[in-house]
């Protein structure tokens, strides 16, 4: 026999018991339905994470605050230093303290540090779209660092000196521009304030639409529109108030480490967190609800791993004299080892492909039902994503564990002698 008639062989001796691996299949089949649906979920929540970063800032940058001193949480009130720079402020149980413009400068000096950019604070009153009304908005300075995910338009341009803005979907509406295709183009005049109370009013062509994103939406602002905003908020500022930072961002050099920057920074008494820092967290919580729910797979493939054992032991019993038989023609051991272990590899196959493909009808299904329902604040978030790649080595990696569970009952078959075989009742 060869391999081919081997395989049709074991097809069809799969089925002598159909009750037997019905059960076992079933078995399989919970253990690969559930660690296929656990891997879509961690899969959709980490492409969406990983999209929603991408708006959020520079993979391979930095944000650098000043280093908080815990010193007043853990023992008491730490000593006032009037040569402290920047200004402190109390936040309840730590304190944080903002960057000067030395600050700034001496973060600039570190090696690896390609370019830095201090987080300005922009403050408009009020934007409005022609006779539309006047609304309250929020603005992200230079947001031309960020890749938004976008719904329509383009990104934000830090290299022209025309004042470019991006808004959010839910802006739209309120402000009178229409869909997210029709916005593209309009002008939105900010108004804001000086140190005096004087009003200046801004132009900004809307560039872009953003979806709404995890991480909290507002309109972001192009390098221009940053620094005419900023300039016209700093008209009248008295000399006694110092320039100040909460932070700021910085660009490394290519093949520069973050983690020596992040070494330095902190050896000057600054923090530097790269995007994944500040979201590892969150990414570690997600990967241990992942991991909890494909443990109990496991623990079901354990499980339907010993039914295998237990259907080709029992299946080896009643063909005694069939395998002695077999051998007495000519079969030898080898093959009937073979024999034996396709049996247990093609129920494996069986429950883990039933599963897998239950799992992907069945998971698309309520994805798509929850992304129009509960999650359709969150545009783009599939809760589950089924990777080809994912799916393929979950069958691949049952299959190789019902191979597994089937070596001893393989084994016995195998070592079966013919006579006493065909002799057995």
């Amino acid at each position: 026999m060869n391999f081919l008639d081997l395989l049709r062989t074991a097809v069809s001796n799969t089925f002598r018991s159909k009750l037997r691996t019905t059960l076992t299949v079933i078995a399989i089949f919970i253990g690969a339905f559930t660690i296929t649906l656990t891997s879509a979920i961690g899969t959709g929540v980490s492409n969406y994470i990983d999209t929603q970063v991408s708006s959020i800032g520079d993979t391979g940058s930095l944000t650098i605050t000043k280093a908080v001193d815990t010193a007043s949480t853990d023992s008491g009130p730490a000593k006032y230093d009037p040569d402290e720079s920047g200004q402190s402020v109390d936040r309840g149980p730590a304190s944080f303290s903002y960057l000067s413009q030395s600050d700034v400068d001496d973060i600039r000096a570190i090696d690896g540090i390609k370019s830095i950019r201090p987080a300005v604070a922009l403050a408009p009153k009020y934007a409005e779209h022609g006779d539309d009304g006047k609304y309250v908005v929020s603005l992200t300075a230079n947001a031309g660092e960020l890749d938004a995910d976008l719904a329509s338009g383009k990104q934000l341009d830090d290299d022209t000196d025309a004042n470019q803005v991006i808004l959010p979907t839910n802006y739209l509406e309120n402000l009178g521009l229409g869909s997210a295709k029709a916005a593209i183009g309009k002008e939105l005049t900010f108004a804001v304030d000086d140190y005096q109370g004087k009003e200046h009013t801004l132009t900004a062509t809307v560039v872009g639409v953003q979806n709404e994103s995890l991480f909290g939406g507002g309109a972001g602002a192009n390098a221009a529109l940053t620094d005419a905003m900023q300039a016209a908020q700093e008209i009248g500022k008295p000399d006694s108030i110092a320039t100040s930072y909460a932070s700021a961002t910085a660009t490394l050099d290519s093949g520069a480490s973050a983690t020596t920057v992040k070494k330095a920074l902190s050896d000057d008494g600054f923090l530097g967190q790269t995007i994944q820092d500040q979201l590892g967290q969150f990414q570690t919580v997600i990967s241990g609800i992942v991991g909890v729910l494909n443990a109990f797979a496991v623990i079901a493939l354990v499980a339907a791993g010993f039914g295998i054992i237990n259907t080709l032991l029992m299946s080896v019993q009643e063909r005694t004299r069939e395998i002695g038989l077999m051998k007495a023609m000519g079969m030898g051991g080898g093959k009937v080892y073979t024999l034996f272990s396709l049996e247990a590899v093609f129920i494996g196959f069986l429950g883990s492909a039933i599963g897998a493909g239950v799992a992907i009808l069945l998971g698309t299904g309520i994805s798509n039902v929850l992304a129009g329902t509960v999650l359709k604040d969150l545009p783009g978030l599939q809760i589950m994503q089924f990777a080809p790649s994912s799916v393929a080595t979950i069958i691949l990696v049952v299959m190789f564990i019902a191979f597994l569970a089937g070596t001893l009952p393989a084994r016995r078959a195998a070592r079966q002698n013919p006579i006493e075989a065909l002799r057995y009742e």
